[in-house]
């Protein structure tokens, strides 16, 4: 059975846009990160938050017995995308229904668990049945590793696996769970949690300190649900602390939790984060779109004057886009449906099918490395994809297990999270 399917006769899915003329911000990209923290893979989509891999000497290559440098099996349930610092690898999990969460520490080399450290909670939070009580990707500046766990709080842990911090502003109240991951950027740590309210805790974007803990601002937000991750990005003179959320794109001050402007147009869920390239910001929401290209800059509501396009068709549910070269590329997981857009005009370049139809069938958001765009559905296929305006398949790989967490890409080496697995996988 063929594991692509061209899409020229399904009607209603090619893409529109919609042009409008706007002033540029100035240099637009991702706000730079330490030197060290490019070695290795700190955070949600790698050090850059954008999901592009750098170096060489990655196989394209694998299966659940081919390749495989080695494979362990993972305590507990989660499916936050591990990190990497030097030769440990950390993960969270959580047991119990969530009752108990933990982050956990392996060796690199060969998947030794080194430690597992919990952290105090109180009640149990609800979660989908395609979430979980841990799925928030930790974060590391080589010094603590920080990571948020819903409700029951945000937490940092010392590489040696000694708690250093705990903070829990109040109870989370999300229809389906907590998902977003926190961003480091200088001496401070970024979430925002959008959940139904209580009496004591309204939606919010905060920042951390990362050394001890205590919050430096704090903004409440209106909004009631969401599970994204925000980005940092560098426009013009100053940096923004991008949110793409419910209903609403935002922009706050990374140094004081300002806002500084809004675009509308996003629809009522949002979990991708947004990407960067070309001067423009790339929000995708919903189960069917639209898409935004957003101009960084401005004051108050933009909406009319610093959104570059947009797309009504093809926008993920839950993976993040990914830009590389002129090209934004998207994987619809309600129909497996992979979009490539012109990123500056949005014109559609194509649209074809990878694997089979299914709704909700793509977790895990895609990877570039070199000349190939990576993309992994629930049922651990990765469709390797070569990079360029014609669509290629050049081959499915098969863990043969589900795969709803994102890869870590370190030296050659992939790290896989499966449902029960943790796998390094790489030229042996």
């Amino acid at each position: 059975m063929s594991m692509v399917r061209p899409l020229a006769s399904i009607v209603g899915l090619l893409i529109s846009t919609h042009l409008v003329v706007t002033s540029a911000a100035g240099p637009v990209g991702v706000a730079p990160v330490d030197r060290e923290a490019l070695d290795y893979w700190t955070r949600w989509r790698g050090p850059s938050g954008q999901g592009i891999v750098a170096g060489t000497g990655y196989t394209d290559t694998w299966s659940d017995t081919v390749n495989v440098k080695w494979k362990v099996d993972v305590p507990g349930r989660g499916h936050s995308s591990p990190i990497v610092w030097k030769d440990q690898l950390f993960l969270t999990t959580a047991r119990d229904n969530g009752a108990t969460v933990s982050m956990l520490a392996f060796r690199r080399s060969d998947g030794r668990l080194l430690w597992e450290t919990k952290v105090p909670t109180t009640g149990i939070e609800r979660a989908y049945w395609k979430n979980s009580h841990a799925s928030a990707t930790p974060t590391t500046d080589g010094r603590r590793v920080y990571a948020s766990f819903g409700t029951h709080g945000v937490a940092a842990f010392e590489l040696d696996g000694r708690l250093a911090w705990h903070r829990k502003l109040g109870d989370l109240s999300n229809y389906h769970g907590s998902a977003g991951s926190p961003v480091l950027y200088q001496d401070r740590l970024f979430l925002y949690q959008d959940h139904d309210g209580t009496s004591t805790l309204r939606s919010y974007v905060a920042a951390f300190d990362t050394r001890t803990g205590n919050v430096i601002w704090k903004t409440d937000r209106v909004e009631s649900v969401g599970w994204g991750t925000p980005v940092v990005i560098a426009a013009g003179d100053r940096d923004e602390l991008i949110v793409s959320s419910q209903r609403k794109v935002y922009a706050y001050d990374p140094q004081s939790g300002a806002e500084l402007w809004t675009v509308r147009g996003t629809t009522f869920e949002v979990i991708p984060t947004p990407v960067v390239g070309h001067g423009l910001v790339f929000c995708s929401s919903g189960r069917a779109g639209p898409t935004l290209a957003i101009r960084p800059g401005g004051r108050g509501d933009v909406t009319d004057t610093r959104v570059a396009w947009t797309s009504p068709r093809g926008s993920p549910f839950v993976p993040s886009a990914i830009v590389h070269g002129d090209l934004l590329y998207m994987i619809n997981d309600m129909q497996s449906i992979l979009t490539a857009l012109d990123a500056r005009t949005g014109e559609a370049v194509y649209q074809e099918r990878l694997g089979e139809a299914m709704r909700e069938g793509f977790s895990s958001s895609p990877v570039a490395v070199g000349d190939k765009i990576f993309f992994t559905n629930d049922l651990g296929q990765t469709f390797v994809v070569q990079a360029g305006r014609t669509f290629r398949l050049i081959r499915v790989n098969e863990l043969r297990a589900q795969v709803l967490a994102s890869p870590a890409l370190v030296e050659g080496t992939w790290y896989w999270r499966t449902d029960r697995s943790l796998l390094a996988i790489g030229n042996r």
